[in-house]
């Protein structure tokens, strides 16, 4: 198996060497797994698609197998049954999302699929994410020079899928999950989607069921407005820190989403942002 996995990787200046050959493929398993924990044996990722929120999900499980098919499997698996939903979020945004678990040693993935396909999250039981606004920004990371024959460890992936979920209205939020662990979930709701899900006989959920998807930072600006008549990037730096480019985004999505409108340099509620103030007060 050639060393390079993106076609824009020079293989020739690697320092890695190619993987000792194997006798079988439980071997070649363990092999491709424990040079990133040699404790622990590979693990299966279990996929929940939620048909509708009141039944018990659909589980699909993809074998733990090489490193290179496991992600090419969970990606292609995931993006399907989301499309089969009438999600639209794209492959290779799923995919970044995917091949971001060699940092969590693909320990104990979840993937879960929300009605309408357009929210996924996926979660893991590895190290968690200290800085999680630092992860986001381009440039950084930890991938070490084992994890770079896999991905291309130039801190790339997670700023990749912020910035296209930004720009079409969508969310990206990193929390930690319970008892250690990262969970990362992508919302994106268009027209389209929202059709899609009613013709199904899946209505849109109401605001309540939806409020979740927001991510912390946005949580942040509505609860702020709550008590201010309005708000720019520079009020926010003030009151919860991280840049101004930061909260800019994170302020052009809520406009986006009818939650703000901008008056001026600066954004305010709108009705339905209201509607969520309150919900997020309740929460």
């Amino acid at each position: 198996m050639a060393d390079t996995f993106y076609p824009w990787i020079n293989g020739a200046t690697t320092r890695q060497k190619p993987p000792q050959e194997v006798s079988t493929h439980v071997h070649e398993m363990s092999e491709t797994f424990n040079f990133l924990r040699v404790d622990e044996a590979p693990q299966e990722a279990r996929i929940a698609v939620l048909d509708a929120v009141d039944i018990a999900p659909r589980i699909v499980v993809v074998a733990p197998q090489p490193i290179r098919s496991y992600v090419d499997e969970l990606t292609q698996t995931t993006y399907a049954l989301a499309r089969e939903q009438g999600g639209t979020i794209p492959f290779m945004v799923i995919r970044e999302v995917v091949e971001n678990l060699i940092h969590a040693y693909f320990s104990d993935p979840v993937v879960t699929i929300f009605p309408g396909g357009d929210t996924i999250r996926f979660a893991d039981r590895g190290p968690g994410i200290p800085s999680k606004e630092q992860a986001l920004e381009f440039g950084t990371t930890t991938a070490t020079e084992a994890m770079k024959r896999y991905i291309r460890g130039v801190g790339f992936g997670l700023p990749y899928v912020r910035n296209f979920m930004d720009e079409h209205g969508g969310t990206l939020s990193v929390e930690d999950n319970l008892s250690g662990g990262t969970v990362v979930t992508l919302s994106l709701e268009s027209p389209c989607s929202v059709e899609t899900r009613e013709a199904r006989g899946h209505p849109q959920p109401p605001l309540a069921e939806t409020l979740p998807t927001l991510s912390h930072t946005e949580r942040d600006i509505v609860i702020y407005l709550a008590e201010h008549e309005d708000v720019g990037p520079k009020e926010l730096v003030g009151a919860f820190g991280s840049s101004a480019p930061t909260w800019s985004r994170r302020l052009s999505a809520l406009e986006r989403k009818g939650i703000v409108e901008k008056v001026g340099q600066k954004r305010r509620l709108t009705a339905l942002g209201k509607r969520v103030c309150t919900l997020v007060a309740a929460t």
